[in-house]
């Protein structure tokens, strides 16, 4: 877990200098016509078209907290040399303002960060992601002064696989094996001899390791499947008999229930509903905020909407999990920031659902008279950047946002 609050050389609440950093962060992260959709009922609509904002969107409690606190740092030690182990949440703009602060980003290879660079009396930030035991061990042979940003959501899923990896129960975790969150909640389990975990990033490989559970499929071919998602000597006829289920915080929470039910099921029907009460256990650790951003979403897409747009980094995993809700529902662009909206040629540059690379879309906004846009973002993108794609939808259709009052 986490270096002990009694370390003078670990922070963790901050630096009490909350009031000497928000005037900085309300310069660099609001937004005007945010502001005035919440005033207006989160609906703006002038001249035939309608914006529509998630009654949830943006940066949640933990995203705040973790940019407040790299700033607190930078303003605490001014002559210090700050690094960031990874980006502090998922979303360019915020990790190059900390750039322009002086903050070096540390580099990573295959998920590891190389901290050479590091030195005694150094600071060292950790993202709102948390870092991996291996890296807290790290640092704290360094003797450098940690400021560790990590969310609260993730350190509830790093209690719950701790005690699983206590009691001897193999942590499977629904989530992204390569993502900083899942990596560092993954190595709770190397805190117990024998501690094993297994990371499936769906539900087709969830009946993978179902279809194992109940003495289908290979053995070599399961472990050809996982071998970068699961833990080191991993024996899937030893590690899959008494299980916990747990997931990265920014899922989609309906598809990790729905895989810690299945895997419960597949025990039962492998060894007996008695063995899957003794031998199984699973919680939702979906974040609030990141449920709460899909409760909202899932309520605007019963307005009649004509397209959505979701706001966010293609790497950030929750605003993933948001586009794929609005795509199932309605034409869905996500797009990184304001800027793939270009207002002159009325194209967007996106990327669409499962995929990695952009494309672009002409007249993606159409020539109907009338239009009506849903809007959210990802629990790393600011509300200046939202209001800045709200303006330019307005901009597409030939209205001066500064008219929209």
């Amino acid at each position: 877990m986490a270096l002990p609050e009694t370390t003078p050389t670990y922070y963790r609440k901050g630096f009490g200098l909350k009031a000497e950093v928000n005037e900085s962060l309300a310069a660099d992260y609001t937004g005007r016509l945010v502001d005035l959709l919440r005033q207006r009922d989160y609906v703006l609509s002038t001249r035939g078209v309608t914006v529509r904002l998630a009654r949830e969107f943006g940066f949640c409690y933990g995203v705040e907290r973790a940019v407040e606190y790299a700033y607190q740092t930078r303003t605490k030690f001014p002559d210090r040399r700050i690094f960031l182990a990874g980006e502090i949440i998922h979303n360019p703009h915020v990790n190059e303002k900390l750039r322009e602060m002086g903050i070096t980003f540390l580099r990573s290879e295959n998920g590891d960060f190389d901290y050479s660079v590091v030195e005694p009396g150094d600071v060292v930030i950790l993202p709102a992601f948390g870092v991996t035991m291996q890296d807290f061990e790290t640092l704290r042979a360094k003797n450098v002064v940690v400021v560790d940003t990590t969310c609260g959501s993730v350190l509830n899923v790093w209690k719950r696989v701790d005690s699983y990896a206590r009691s001897g129960m193999t942590a499977v975790i629904h989530g992204k094996y390569y993502h900083e969150e899942t990596r560092a909640t993954a190595s709770q389990v190397s805190r117990y001899p024998g501690g094993r975990y297994l990371v499936i990033r769906n539900m087709d490989e969830a009946r993978i390791v179902c279809d194992y559970i109940e003495g289908r499929g290979s053995r070599d071919m399961f472990l050809a499947q996982f071998a970068r998602a699961a833990s080191p000597e991993f024996d899937p006829d030893r590690d899959l008999l008494r299980v916990g289920v747990a997931n990265q915080t920014t899922m989609l929470a309906r598809e990790s229930l729905a895989i810690g039910e299945e895997v419960g099921q597949a025990l039962a029907r492998a060894h007996g509903a008695d063995y899957r009460a003794e031998h199984f256990r699973t919680f939702d650790t979906i974040c609030s905020a990141t449920q709460d951003r899909q409760d909202a979403v899932e309520a605007l897409l019963r307005e009649p909407l004509d397209v959505m747009l979701v706001i966010g980094g293609y790497n950030s995993s929750n605003t993933i999990s948001l586009a794929a809700i609005c795509a199932a529902k309605v034409r869905t662009y996500h797009v990184e920031d304001a800027e793939c909206l270009d207002v002159g040629r009325r194209v967007i540059r996106h990327r669409p659902i499962g995929t990695s690379g952009d494309v672009e879309t002409a007249d993606w906004l159409g020539t109907a008279e009338r239009l009506s846009v849903g809007l959210t973002a990802g629990a790393s993108t600011p509300n200046n950047k939202i209001g800045e794609a709200v303006a330019r939808v307005f901009a597409t259709r030939g209205i001066d946002p500064s008219d929209v009052v």
